[in-house]
């Protein structure tokens, strides 16, 4: 409940209006009374609110055994209700989840301008320095001041000339490119459990093998 409370709170968060990065199934979804605009995100607020129910059934149970000597107690007769609402209410949230889940429609060019904002690769930068023989201190520096300079400037790091990012390094080429692009980033994190789409796809393939 922990994990589907998280979950439920990205949701809710993804799909307001000041994120727009996904959209959920009309049939998940309520109007609101008061503003007929407005389309609520029903299941992950239900969910959420189930969570503290289940904290409650478990807090119920630890308060219950917790000065019990060994063996059985009469006091265990108090079990039951615990643990059948706490089974019942997982279940039907694992349920709504599971039709919930396939009618996501994920809004790609608003997620894609929100990751490419804040300039999300100025640590890349730093790495792509440092593989270029800059210690990891002055390249720190180095990233600061342009980023920076950025701001400054109203731009992206990627948006910058390269005149631009040479004045705070030399070492900086014209193949800083392709770590200052999202593409770039994303892909540059080529391990097991990395960002890389070759390594998302393995990630995929592993659990529906395992979920078969």
């Amino acid at each position: 409940m922990m994990h589907l409370s998280r979950f439920s709170e990205e949701l809710v968060i993804w799909m307001s209006q000041a994120s727009g990065f996904i959209d959920l199934g009309d049939a998940w979804c309520t109007g609101s009374s008061i503003m007929p605009q407005k389309k609520n995100p029903d299941i992950p607020e239900l969910v959420r609110g189930k969570t503290g129910r289940v904290y409650g059934d478990l807090m119920a149970l630890l308060t219950l055994m917790k000065a019990q000597p060994l063996a059985y107690n009469r006091d265990n007769q108090e079990d039951k209700e615990s643990l059948f609402d706490a089974i019942d209410t997982v279940k039907m949230s694992l349920i709504a989840y599971a039709g919930l889940i396939p009618t996501i429609k994920v809004n790609h060019e608003t997620m894609y301008r929100a990751a490419a904002a804040g300039f999300a690769t100025a640590t890349d930068l730093a790495d792509y320095l440092v593989v270029k023989g800059l210690p990891f201190r002055d390249a720190h520096e180095v990233v600061g001041k342009t980023v920076q300079f950025a701001i400054q400037h109203d731009k992206e790091l990627s948006g910058l000339t390269l005149p631009e990012l040479q004045q705070f390094s030399k070492v900086i080429k014209d193949d800083v490119y392709t770590v200052l692009e999202l593409e770039g980033s994303v892909s540059a994190r080529n391990h097991v459990g990395g960002t890389a789409p070759r390594q998302v796809k393995a990630a995929i393939r592993r659990l529906r093998k395992k979920l078969n």
